[in-house]
């Protein structure tokens, strides 16, 4: 089964056309880097809000197909920046463990990244990882995280994605 990813560029610049949506193309570069395995990728800019992002991450979802949704964009301390809480509105369950590494990983770079507020959980069989918004920081948090994010789908049901080793080696147990 072909795994079918969701990229949303949270940005009320971007999506206005006033700023370069680098977020997306970022997010989509490192994949393509990184996975070998057939899949499909689909990229949306939409603005900062709660509800619009957390209507988003029900549409890819529920009726999208989506089986990872990556959402770069609207983490920070900034009052426009809810990702977080949309992602709070429809997720069922959360997994700490990714907000807590790339957080980890991304303050050996920069002492704000302790104002970062990324976080994954999953709505159904899809995946929502939210990243922050800055290329760079974007490669670190899915240098980071990447490597569970196949066994994870595995595990929830969600099409296959394999890797390459030499960009990101993905952890599966041995049978």
């Amino acid at each position: 089964m072909t795994a079918r990813i969701a990229v949303l560029t949270v940005s009320d610049r971007a999506s206005q056309g006033v700023y370069e949506d680098r977020g997306g193309p970022a997010i989509e570069a490192w994949l393509r880097r990184a996975i070998t395995s057939p899949v499909e990728v689909h990229r949306e800019i939409i603005p900062d809000g709660r509800e619009i992002v957390a209507g988003a991450f029900r549409r890819w979802a529920d009726d999208g197909g989506a089986d990872l949704i990556l959402a770069t964009g609207g983490t920070g301390p900034s009052p426009r920046d809810l990702t977080p809480e949309a992602m709070d509105d429809v997720v069922e369950r959360h997994f700490p463990g990714f907000g807590e590494l790339m957080r980890a990983v991304s303050l050996r770079e920069v002492p704000t990244a302790i104002l970062s507020r990324q976080g994954a959980g999953t709505r159904g069989k899809t995946l929502i990882i939210t990243l922050p918004g800055k290329p760079t920081a974007i490669d670190t948090c899915l240098d980071a995280v990447f490597p569970a994010v196949p066994y994870c789908l595995d595990l929830m049901g969600g099409g296959r994605i394999e890797t390459d080793p030499a960009i990101c080696k993905a952890f599966r147990p041995k049978a």
